[in-house]
């Protein structure tokens, strides 16, 4: 893993971190939650809706991708091990997103927030209670498939937003905002890949969903965060490469 390109860029995957039987067997847990929506696998007709979000089932192959050993070894690089928060399985939610090219909504750039802030979910610049965004692929993802579009670099300038609201924070799609033009023009790169990849987030990536989704088959994706309760002190002590991160863009001149 390359954990200075995570500093730089904001995030790294990790291709294959679970097996394709493993990514399967949650396909067909995440169909069955669909069925309670009314659609099937089998039928394509009723895919009427662009967008549909469900909880991560839980169950075996779940808490096997979830406790993947190549994920593990990850966190513990780019956290700290032991100062994350171990869960029983994938955990979030499963936006699924249907070939169409109807708006799907919940579209817009945003950084991750940590909890509620009575508009919407907010963050601080200790990203306290938040250590990584997790995009968990459990089907392919190809650049037709209406990928996760993350800004590369953003959570260098994210950190500089942050910063003089102290702990009281802002909202995540209130950081986005305030970044506007000039983040925005910056590359952007897509969350593509194979079942079973896993690309880990800065929790502060600018990042947003795509549409229209022009693919053959669902995407399904689960986007859960790895928990860090106190955040991160950044005072140049703590070594973690998130915690470096957000110390760099602090840091970093105009």
């Amino acid at each position: 893993m390359d954990v200075d390109a995570f500093v730089r860029d904001g995030f790294v995957a990790v291709r294959g971190a679970f097996d394709p039987e493993t990514a399967a067997g949650c396909r067909s847990l995440i169909w069955a939650a669909l069925a309670e929506h009314g659609m099937s696998e089998a039928d394509r007709s009723s895919w009427v809706r662009p967008s549909v979000r469900v909880d991560c089932p839980d169950g075996t192959p779940f808490r096997a991708a979830g406790a993947s050993p190549a994920l593990v070894d990850a966190y513990d690089a780019l956290i700290g091990r032991g100062r994350w928060t171990r869960r029983p399985d994938v955990g979030g939610s499963v936006p699924v997103r249907f070939p169409s090219e109807e708006y799907p909504g919940d579209v817009g750039y945003h950084i991750e927030g940590n909890w509620w802030g009575g508009d919407e979910y907010w963050t601080n610049v200790r990203s306290r209670g938040r250590g990584l965004l997790a995009l968990f692929l459990f089907s392919d993802v190809g650049p037709d498939d209406a990928p996760t579009r993350l800004v590369v670099g953003s959570h260098l300038y994210a950190a500089r937003v942050l910063a003089p609201a102290g702990e009281t924070g802002m909202g995540g799609g209130a950081v986005a905002e305030r970044l506007r033009p000039s983040v925005f023009c910056r590359r952007a790169a897509e969350a593509t890949g194979r079942a079973g990849d896993v690309y880990l987030c800065h929790p502060f990536v600018v990042h947003t969903a795509t549409w229209p989704h022009r693919g053959t088959t669902p995407r399904m994706m689960a986007q859960p965060g790895v928990e860090v309760p106190d955040g991160f002190t950044l005072d140049g002590t703590d070594p973690s490469p998130v915690a470096r991160a957000i110390v760099t863009g602090l840091g970093a001149a105009d």
